[in-house]
């Protein structure tokens, strides 16, 4: 039986299908000691033998998933960072998780709140994959206050540097002496997307918190806190239509 080679090296636990592709693109995959850069390649799981930078890979056993409450001063990565920046691979250190996990997504360095952490490559594939347009609930605190005039042009959206934007909501959760906490909920998975749509109304951001992928929530965790997802939490994304 032949399966996808990124779909192969999604299931070795290693990262999502769609990050495999881009693995295969820059040439650091080898079947049978061969470079394969075709991303429609498939193989044999019972005899070929695939490497991924060097390192022979298998699928995994054991399928874990995490939430975790990912503090400010952390990149949504793994590994060492060149400029000694801290990741993923230190936080988890630091929480005793020794298990190779990779991040769903990511949420910017100075962003904090819920982050999924999982060695299956088809679970975060059901997440990350553009088609589903899984929705994400952020509370995000900005400067100076915003008055219902402002509110309602957030609503309808606005033109940024790389095209249109618009949240599916916005609203106001709260004031304080300073600041609005805003409500929103998206389904794009652009780089700094909020924050950049925030300046785009003269605001700032001074926090930004993700509350909720899709039915997965943050809960009562707190900074530097995690949970095994339940079996409802996964098969809730499971049973989304799977992507061909």
């Amino acid at each position: 039986m032949q399966v996808r080679l990124n779909k192969y090296i999604a299931q070795s636990g290693i990262c999502s299908r769609r990050k495999a592709d881009e693995l295969i693109k820059e040439g650091i995959v080898k079947v049978n000691g061969e470079i394969i850069k075709d991303l429609g390649a498939k193989i044999n799981p019972e005899k070929d033998v695939v490497e991924v930078e060097g390192n022979i890979i298998k699928p995994v056993e054991k399928k874990i998933y995490i939430k975790i409450y990912k503090p400010v001063g952390y990149l949504s990565a793994v590994g060492k960072d060149k400029f000694g920046r801290k990741t993923l691979t230190d936080l988890l250190k630091e929480l005793n998780i020794k298990e190779n996990l990779f991040p769903v997504g990511r949420l910017d360095y100075n962003s904090e709140g819920l982050l999924i952490l999982t060695n299956d490559g088809e679970f975060a594939n059901k997440i990350a994959h553009p088609r589903h347009e899984i929705r994400k609930i952020y509370h995000v605190e900005v400067v100076p206050k915003v008055n219902e005039e402002r509110l309602n042009q957030m609503k309808k959206g606005a033109i940024l540097e790389d095209g249109f934007f618009k949240p599916d909501k916005v609203e106001i959760l709260k004031h304080t002496k300073d600041s609005t906490w805003l409500l929103f909920e998206i389904h794009s998975g652009k780089k700094r997307i909020l924050r950049r749509y925030v300046s785009k109304f003269n605001h700032k951001v001074r926090r930004l918190v993700r509350v909720k992928i899709d039915s997965i929530s943050i809960e009562n965790l707190k900074p530097h806190q995690f949970k095994h997802l339940t079996d409802k939490e996964v098969k809730s994304i499971y049973e989304r239509d799977s992507v061909k």
